[in-house]
């Protein structure tokens, strides 16, 4: 009998297709050549290497679901899988392309004219727009209905004025996919950074997802052109739709996090010799690496059934937060006792343990809170609202 791979023992991999296996090795070497070798010193420096993006957009993986407009066409696994990899590089990462793809290349695809579509979407598959999402608000948190930014007709214009919080690649952005309330209801708008009035700056002194561009935005009676109004959405199913979209990537990314502390603390506990005899030989240490791989069993299976079901439109967005909850969970808690077991070195960024461990406190807080997500699966089995 052959042995399990110790990062997939239920193999996982035989229910991927060709392609999918192809795309995950390929965005795999990307990740171990390119980007492993960088994020420490990126993560240190607190600055995002904005010199991976024309490689990421030549693997044609901004916008990687959308059909046409110079978009790969992929499935939900396979869009799963490239999360999956990178953030194994590091979150920062992840967000970065999930930013770009899911939260707002998607809402021009599914809300945008045809004419803002072919403007804006080959541009930014191509990495050459950088793109950022305005819905989170200084005081609005997990509830985006209280938005307090606003949009006045004016003409054939909309001024625009408020502030959001808390945005990836506020300060590398080309545009901003921003949510403000109309007297008609909540409105998307593509916001360009040249126009006068809008400012963005970044957010400071970070301990979390440092190698990723975090921002504030600031409208100062922001003069937009109605041409730049996502037309074909009105309320928060707009901006909650590409939450649901970017949630599903979280669902897959999570897992090469933990995996990539889990092969970490396997190779260093072998390697780790105490009292006369390696690590690995110990039956905590063994007690403890195998818990890991049991939660990393569990996430990988609930991603991938996830995946199908997106795949056949089938998907429930309970079913994304439960995964979401499950999965972020998962590779918080691998992460921390990673970074336990490498005793004194795990505190270094010598070693991915800790940077993992920092990074993913934030990305069990946004997209929703891990509380939100559990209040979403009990409103689901009791049919009662606590939120």
């Amino acid at each position: 009998m052959s042995s399990l791979r110790p990062l997939d023992l239920f193999d996982i991999a035989s229910d991927l297709t060709e392609e999918e296996l192809i795309i995950r090795d390929t965005v795999g070497r990307f990740v171990d050549e390119k980007a492993i070798p960088v994020m420490g010193d990126s993560f240190e420096k607190a600055q995002f290497p904005m010199e991976l993006v024309p490689e990421l957009a030549q693997m044609g993986l901004f916008g990687s679901t959308i059909q046409g407009y110079d978009c790969a066409g992929l499935g939900a696994v396979s869009y799963g899988l490239i999360c999956q990899e990178l953030e194994r590089g590091d979150s920062g990462l992840r967000s970065f392309v999930s930013v770009q793809s899911s939260l707002c290349m998607y809402p021009i695809y599914a809300f945008g004219s045809e004419e803002q579509k072919q403007h804006w979407l080959p541009q930014m598959a191509a990495g050459e727009v950088i793109g950022c999402f305005g819905l989170t608000e200084p005081h609005g948190g997990s509830d985006p209905s209280n938005m307090k930014t606003h949009a006045k007709r004016d003409g054939d214009d909309w001024i625009i004025n408020g502030a959001k919080m808390w945005i990836t690649n506020g300060t590398l952005a080309d545009i901003a996919i921003v949510w403000a309330q109309t007297d008609d209801g909540i409105q998307g708008f593509i916001v360009e950074k040249t126009f006068p009035g809008f400012e963005a700056r970044n957010i400071h002194k970070k301990m979390s997802l440092r190698a990723s561009v975090t921002s504030e935005l600031y409208f100062d009676n922001v003069r937009v052109p109605d041409a730049n109004r996502l037309p074909n959405v009105k309320g928060l199913k707009g901006p909650l739709s590409c939450l649901s979209q970017a949630r599903y990537g979280i669902c897959w990314g999570p897992i090469g996090a933990a995996q990539g502390c889990l092969q970490e603390a396997l190779d260093y506990t072998a390697e780790r010799t105490l009292f006369d005899r390696p690590l690995s030989s110990n039956q905590a240490a063994q007690i403890r690496l195998a818990d890991m791989a049991r939660r990393i069993s569990s996430a990988q299976l609930l991603a991938l059934r996830l995946g199908r079901l997106k795949e056949q439109g089938k998907e429930h967005p309970t079913q994304i937060s439960l995964t979401k909850w499950n999965n972020v969970r998962m590779a918080l808690d691998i992460a921390r006792d990673c970074r336990d077991l490498l005793g004194g070195a795990g505190i270094t960024l010598d070693y991915v343990a800790i940077r993992h461990m920092l990074n993913l406190e934030s990305v069990i807080t946004y997209e929703g809170t891990e509380t939100v997500h559990q209040l979403v699966v009990g409103r689901e089995l009791t049919g009662h609202n606590a939120f």
